[in-house]
């Protein structure tokens, strides 16, 4: 691997005796790891029908290494949500932030949803969680990841840090800023990374990391956390952006975070700075871990004015819609998997809306809440998001199912969008894979038409 110089001669510097160790490990193939979906399976389950080795991560009980021969983007569990992969020590910042179920939190750069799924899993998918994404074109790949995770309340926004400061103030909880940056700590996976950097470009990124910065303690409500990440090992993005905001912010603090295998932040690294509580952040060293570069720094608000949430009004769906959702429900489900949402209408395509999520007045809203179906003159038909959000407890006697193993033939024809001859009653039929919803397809006369969305067929 070729490795820009200056890049090199400065590792050199920071890490001395350490450098010829960590330069030979960044000559290694990158590390690859999942994250379980504790909303649909457990880790323990999960590792018991996972068809590959697994090696567990020290600071997250649902993490683990996989081998390099596996393929797990391809398997069915996969497309059943039932993990994400994801690098290993990106899953720390989610975990030294630690939502909780009810509250509201917001992941002001979220795409492609690596830590917004796992924000989601530690808040029991209760409370409401803004993802954030300042590309237009990624948020396609954010709803995608949101979706095949089941989630249900979300809310996907598209805009700049600024103006959602504007709009909301300190009303959140819990705010992540995983901060665009120069990628040091992707060196390993990225050849497009190692080419883009220079110092130039490591200034740069700590420039619009400030203000990013600078916008997301504006959106966190008094007693509230500030997460701030990076996958870099430049001490300018990293400890250097932290003091220069600590001494503007006397509101914040910093916070210890206990993660194992994480080591403490590098005050000595930061010139002209004599601020030792640089050291309560932490970083993640690929010659020390099994995972690539990350930085984090664990903020909380102290001080500051109490700030009134402004929720968002929806517009009820009307009477007609809820009456066909109403009479898909009795038919197909146990229970109402929409019953603490509002119910909501965007064109023909009905919502589960939360009914707690921030006013998105005059703000570019993506989606909100779960994507039930949509609305024709005389029926309802289910959306694909809404088969992978189904818990256990809403699929009971009524719902008509087709379960395959994740090796059966009919399954690939399945996901490659065929239609199946399968014998039985007319109607909704939900599609799983060792039990775990998949899709829709739709039977009459012993044949199921196949629902599965054509952009995920394989």
């Amino acid at each position: 691997m070729d490795l820009p110089d200056r890049f090199v001669a400065r590792m050199r510097v920071l890490l001395g005796a350490e450098a010829d160790e960590f330069l030979n490990v960044l000559a290694q193939p990158a590390v690859a790891g999942l994250r379980v979906n504790t909303l649909k399976i457990s880790a323990a389950t999960f590792r018991a029908i996972a068809p590959w080795n697994l090696e567990p991560l020290p600071w997250r009980e649902s993490g683990f290494v996989v081998g390099e021969e596996a393929r797990p983007g391809q398997h069915p569990y996969h497309a059943a949500g039932l993990y994400y992969l994801q690098e290993p020590t990106a899953m720390a910042v989610a975990e030294a932030l630690a939502p909780r179920a009810g509250e509201l939190v917001l992941d002001l750069a979220a795409a492609p949803g690596g830590k917004s799924t796992h924000l989601l899993s530690l808040m029991c998918d209760d409370g409401v969680l803004v993802a954030n994404e300042i590309e237009p074109r990624r948020t396609s790949a954010l709803a995608q990841n949101l979706e095949r995770w089941g989630a249900r309340n979300v809310v996907i926004t598209n805009e700049q840090p600024e103006r959602l400061a504007d709009q909301w103030g300190a009303s959140f909880d819990r705010v992540l800023l995983d901060a665009p940056c120069s990628g040091e700590g992707m060196f390993r996976k990225s050849e497009a990374a190692r080419a883009a950097w220079s110092e130039q470009h490591v200034h740069g990124c700590a420039l619009r990391q400030a203000r990013a910065l600078d916008s997301a303690a504006r959106l966190v409500r008094a007693g509230g956390w500030l997460a701030y990440s990076t996958c870099t090992f430049a001490p300018e993005e990293n400890e250097n952006v932290i003091a220069r905001f600590l001494d503007s912010h006397h509101e914040f603090a910093l916070t210890p975070i206990q993660l194992a295998g994480a080591e403490r932040g590098r005050p000595e690294w930061v010139t002209a700075n004599t601020r030792a509580d640089l050291a309560l952040t932490v970083r993640f060293f690929p010659h020390h871990v099994r995972g690539e570069g990350h930085f984090t720094a664990l903020l909380r608000r102290v001080a500051g004015d109490a700030h009134e949430v402004e929720h968002a009004e929806w517009t009820p769906a009307p009477k007609r819609v809820q009456l066909l959702w109403q009479s898909f429900v009795r038919e197909t489900f146990e229970c109402d998997p929409a019953r603490d949402a509002v119910l909501t209408l965007r064109g023909d395509q009905l919502f589960a809306a939360p009914s707690n999520a921030p006013s998105l007045d005059g703000l570019k809203m993506v989606c909100a809440g779960l994507w039930l179906g949509t609305a024709r003159a005389d029926r309802f038909e289910p959306s694909h998001s809404l088969a992978l959000s189904l818990r256990s407890v809403e699929i009971g006697s009524k719902t008509m199912r087709l379960d395959f193993d994740p090796d059966d033939e009919r399954l690939k024809r399945y996901l490659q969008g065929h239609p199946l001859d399968e014998a039985g009653a007319n109607g909704w039929v939900l599609v799983s894979v060792s039990g775990f919803p998949l899709g829709w397809g739709r039977r009459a006369q012993g044949v199921l038409k196949n629902y599965y969305p054509k952009g995920l067929r394989r």
